[in-house]
Formats: structure tokens, C-alpha cells, sequence
């Protein structure tokens, strides 16, 4: 169900004064280094991203990303988009500081951005660092977007993810601490390792996801997925993303679950639906019927 939300201009700004430290607050001192900047906080499907539009101090930004992304101690979200309208292109920081290849979500919230900000058309391209991403527009209710994407096409070459194996494994078991793991290697132009066998709980993901996402087979870390088949049209799964941690979604996570299926049933059809636990269905193919949508606005 969408959650009807009010526009981002009539939602009253929550005000972080970054010049002064906060009384009380131990990261406050990190804020005061960066002069008041405007934020727009977006999610979808509950994956949630700060907002920066460009030319502003995108470094500053970068360097308080632990702080600023704190749940209790900062504004909260999984990560920052920085957005050029001049060019339209994106570039998407976890909590962690590090620079994500791609995130589909990031990609949705990015559109939606580019329409309620910048008057964006129906259809234009968004550059990411890989490539140049189609964005079709299908809908726009109040502050929702809906858009639709392609994620583009999945490698199981090793390679590509990086990943320490030879050609395209059918399948590789991980060692861990928690035990052993047979896992597919898909990049959908960020790297991705999907495990099939274990448990899909969010107990098991936040035991799991950190061993795998730094495991020596990875040497640029990689996005987890734990995954199960629950019909010929949904599977359902939990996800660890690299350099965020424990979400509750993830497109490329979706079409590289797809995609990973694919590899070990029958080929699928493209509107194949992945179910996160206690989660409405996203497309993997697309983002088509679900909104990513301008919750808040903010200035720190």
C-alpha cells in the first residue's frame, strides 16, 4: 500500500544548524564543518536516500556520511545521492563514505527528483559511473513518482564483479564463520553474491551479510542476497548492501536475484516479482506500480 504523503514544499523543514555543535550530541562536532546545506530526504520502498543537488559541497557532504546517515544522531537514510542537473548524472555514497556503483532505488529516487525539482520530461536518460540509464516516466500522483528503468543486462562472469574464481561458476561455496554458503556470482554493474540454502530471516542476513560482503573471494566487497523460491512467480529474500548494511530493498538486489534464479530453474518470465519479508512485491525488470516518492525536506 502507498503511503499518501503531503508535497516536500509543504512539509515544514527540519532544521539542523551546522554551525553550532549540538548540546548533548557526541558526533555534533563532525557538522560544523559544513555551512547550511538544503537536503531532500526520499525513499522507495522503504530504501531511503538523501538528495544533493550539484554544484554544493559534495566532499564536506562525503566526509560526515557516517554521522549524517546516524538513525538517532543524524538525519537517517541508507545513503546520498548527488544529483547534476546540468548534466543529469548521479553519483550514489553509502553510509560508509565509499561510492556505489549503482542502485536501482537510487536510480528511481534520482528521477523522481529530476521531475519535482527540475521539471524533468517523461522520458530522459540519468548518467551513472557505468552508463547512461533510459527513464521512463509512468505516473506522477503529488510527490510520488513512478518510473521504470533499465537495470541493464546481468554478467556471471567472475570478473566482473570482481570475484576471486575462474570464467562463469554455475555455483561457489563460501567459507564463513557462521558456516558455509553456496552462493551465485551476478554484477548487474555492481557485484552481487546470491545465496540460495539458508534461512531468508533478518537474523540470519545481519549474521551472514557482513562475513560475505568482506569475504577474501571479494576483493571490492560485494551486495548479499538470501534467497528462496516460493512459487514460478516470486522469490523472496533479505539484503545485506555493500557499504550500507541490512535494508529493507534493493533493485539491483531484485534483478540479480532474477537473475541468479534463472541460472537454476527454467528461464523466467521479466515480470518476476522478488518478496522481501514483510514486504510489498517490486518488479525486477522495472520499478513499474511502486513509487519513489519526496518524504522530507532538510537543512543541515
Amino acid at each position: 500500500m502507498c503511503q499518501s504523503l503531503r508535497r516536500p514544499d509543504e512539509i515544514p523543514h527540519q532544521i539542523l544548524n551546522s554551525r553550532q555543535p549540538l548540546d548533548g550530541v557526541a558526533n555534533s562536532s563532525e557538522f560544523a564543518t559544513v555551512s547550511q546545506v538544503d537536503l531532500i530526504k526520499y525513499q522507495a520502498l522503504g530504501n531511503d536516500y538523501l538528495v544533493l543537488d550539484l554544484p554544493g559541497p559534495l566532499d564536506e557532504m562525503v566526509a560526515i556520511m557516517p554521522a549524517l546517515c546516524d538513525r538517532h544522531l543524524g538525519l537517517g537514510s541508507d545513503g546520498l545521492v548527488a544529483f547534476d542537473p546540468r548534466v543529469m548524472s548521479v553519483r550514489i555514497f553509502n553510509p560508509d563514505r565509499s561510492e556505489a556503483q549503482k542502485s536501482g532505488n537510487g536510480l528511481r529516487i534520482a528521477a523522481a527528483h529530476a521531475v519535482l525539482e527540475h521539471g524533468a520530461p517523461e522520458r530522459f536518460d540519468l548518467r551513472t559511473l557505468d552508463r547512461s540509464n533510459a527513464i521512463r516516466i509512468l505516473a506522477r500522483t503529488g510527490a510520488e513518482i513512478i518510473s521504470e528503468l533499465d537495470i541493464g543486462r546481468p554478467s556471471f562472469r567472475a570478473a566482473d564483479l570482481p570475484a576471486n574464481f575462474d570464467g562463469e561458476p554455475d555455483q561457489v561455496e563460501l567459507e564463513t564463520r557462521a558456516g558455509p554458503v553456496e552462493a551465485v556470482l551476478v554484477s548487474v554493474g555492481n557485484p552481487h553474491c546470491v545465496v540460495f540454502g539458508q534461512p531468508v530471516t533478518r537474523d540470519r542476513c545481519l549474521e551472514l551479510g557482513p562475513l560475505l560482503e568482506r569475504h577474501p573471494a571479494f576483493p571490492q566487497r560485494t551486495n548479499v542476497q538470501l534467497c528462496e523460491v516460493m512459487d514460478r512467480a516470486r522469490v523472496r529474500a533479505e539484503i545485506w548492501e555493500r557499504g550500507a548494511g541490512y535494508t529493507l530493498a534493493s533493485g539491483t538486489s531484485a534483478s540479480a536475484v532474477v537473475a541468479a534464479w534463472s541460472t537454476r530453474e527454467s528461464p523466467c518470465r521479466c515480470r518476476v516479482a522478488t518478496w522481501r519479508c514483510g514486504a510489498t512485491p517490486a518488479a525486477a525488470s522495472s520499478s513499474r506500480g511502486r513509487p519513489a516518492a519526496s518524504i522530507a525536506r532538510a537543512s543541515t
